[in-house]
């Protein structure tokens, strides 16, 4: 059964740590009067609030702090991290607070995280809220990868008041619920790794261990297969990341998840033009976090993760895990990259033809996401010829389509079946930096919020062709090429 706004089922695990993991702290309701910008009715749902509680004139009052949510214990969690490659002792949430956890029907627990919620003890001056265009833009994109079914933090929606902050520029303040299985980084552990407090890290691990990898808290050697499953879900995420082009712009390690999500929507960007160098975030000057160098990344990062649990880990059996990760990552990669291509196996063949397309991709600077979808009507009798005119190197097409045909061949799928199952693997609709742009604008300059929902609907069912709506499928427009996000986006 739903419930109201008083009665959702609230608890706080991690308060039940000891407090040298966070700092208590409640969240600032806004100075002017609130209101609701965008709902996710299938968040609620999934926490157990009755979607019709948006309705009520106390919705607002709780999501902003001014009223408290019974039995939420709010809390801004510590961490620290490696930002751009160098060591800050300590992070902690700056402008984030947790409120506490939710279950519904004996499953998951869910976290509710309030964005924008205030000063805590780890914020800089000025700092504490957040940014409509920046709630926005998380708001869409975390739901867009929840569709693309991509492990990621989701939002339950979108609270703005007349109060302005200055960004980057003077902008409406605004408060998200971020709402995830967990919010422990990477950088959870490093903190108490340098500051030497290594019996922390083992309270932590074990907290982990015990509410997200029940099924190794009896293993004889627990820490070191918990990392193990840490590496998987890393390097599974980002060969998700990498086969649908998203750029994360920030993988510090503070915005690593131990869960395998993804985390922090930040300067984030999907690659449009082929570019395997493309950079999402125009502060990483030197491209450290650009699409083709987040696999290595996450190997850093993970680096750093096993640096900071070496107190309870068998080092040495600790480091030969590490040195599964490109494995883990390049076999998961081409797999998926193999059934965007309709292949039923991934063998050396398979890659080879993989990689040629991304090669004629990168030189003929096509479309990422239209080319890949557009690929589906490719036929075995006849070269579809808007398939062909599409790249402006056609010779080196033909050729490559010939290996490809002679590949498609040996696996006898039918042209129809194949179109079908790669249709449901490469989307048509992606949030496109112009897309995202145009319903900031709409909604922050003239208070306009039909877009937000529109493409919140376009973007929550990716693969359907939806000709009604075929523009938001389209390659940007030239003017976008001037477009740039940055940290605080």
């Amino acid at each position: 059964m739903l419930k109201t706004l008083e009665n959702l089922n609230f608890n706080n695990s991690f308060a039940r740590l000891a407090d040298n993991y966070y700092s208590r702290v409640d969240p600032t309701p806004f100075s002017k009067p609130t209101h609701l910008i965008s709902f996710n009715h299938a968040v609620a749902e999934l926490i157990g609030l009755d979607p019709e509680q948006r309705h009520r004139r106390e919705f607002c009052d709780y999501i902003t702090g001014k009223q408290t949510w019974p039995g939420s214990d709010p809390l801004a969690m510590l961490y620290a991290g490696h930002q751009f490659g160098q060591r800050v002792t300590q992070v902690g949430d700056a402008h984030a607070i947790l409120l506490g956890e939710v279950n519904h029907r004996g499953a998951t627990n869910w976290d509710l995280q309030l964005i924008g919620g205030g000063m805590t003890p780890y914020s800089s001056p000025g700092d504490g809220r957040a940014q409509l265009p920046a709630t926005i833009r998380e708001y869409l994109c975390s739901e867009a990868m929840h569709a693309l079914h991509i492990p990621t933090t989701r939002s339950l929606c979108v609270v703005a008041a007349e109060d302005e902050r200055y960004g980057e520029t003077m902008e409406t303040e605004a408060m998200l619920v971020r709402v995830a299985d967990s919010h422990v980084r990477f950088g959870s552990f490093e903190v108490f790794y340098y500051r030497e407090q290594y019996e922390q890290i083992k309270i932590l691990a074990d907290y982990v261990i015990e509410q997200h990898f029940p099924e190794l808290i009896d293993s004889k050697n627990k820490y070191n297969d918990w990392l193990k499953a840490i590496i998987k879900r890393t390097a599974h995420l980002i060969a998700q990341w990498q086969t649908v082009g998203f750029t994360h712009g920030v993988m510090n390690t503070d915005n690593m998840s131990v869960l395998g999500l993804t985390l922090d929507y930040g300067s984030y960007g999907f690659i449009e033009t082929f570019d395997p160098g493309y950079r999402s975030n125009h502060c990483d000057h030197h491209g450290r976090y650009a699409f083709d160098q987040q696999p290595s990344i996450g190997l850093w990062n993970l680096s750093c993760l096993l640096q900071a649990l070496t107190p309870i880990l068998n080092t040495e059996e600790a480091m030969d895990c590490l040195k599964d990760y490109e494995s883990i990552f390049f076999n998961h990669y081409y797999d998926l990259m193999g059934k965007k291509l309709g292949m039923l196996e991934t063998d050396e063949e398979a890659i080879d033809i993989i990689n040629g397309l991304l090669k004629l991709m990168v030189e003929d600077k096509r479309d990422y996401t239209n080319t890949l979808r557009m690929l589906g009507n490719f036929k075995i009798a006849e070269i579809d010829q808007r398939l062909r005119d599409h790249f402006i190197s056609r010779a080196e097409f033909d050729r490559w389509a010939d290996i490809y045909t002679a590949r498609l061949e040996k696996e006898n799928l039918l042209d129809i079946e194949r179109k079908k199952r790669m249709d449901a693997v490469n989307p048509k609709f992606i949030l496109r930096n112009h897309l995202a742009q145009q319903a900031i604008d709409k909604a922050t300059r003239e208070k306009d919020y039909a877009e937000i929902e529109k493409l919140f609907t376009i973007l929550s069912d990716p693969f359907s062709e939806q000709p009604e709506h075929e523009a938001y499928a389209a390659e940007s427009p030239d003017w976008v090429e001037s477009m740039s996000v940055g940290c605080s986006s």
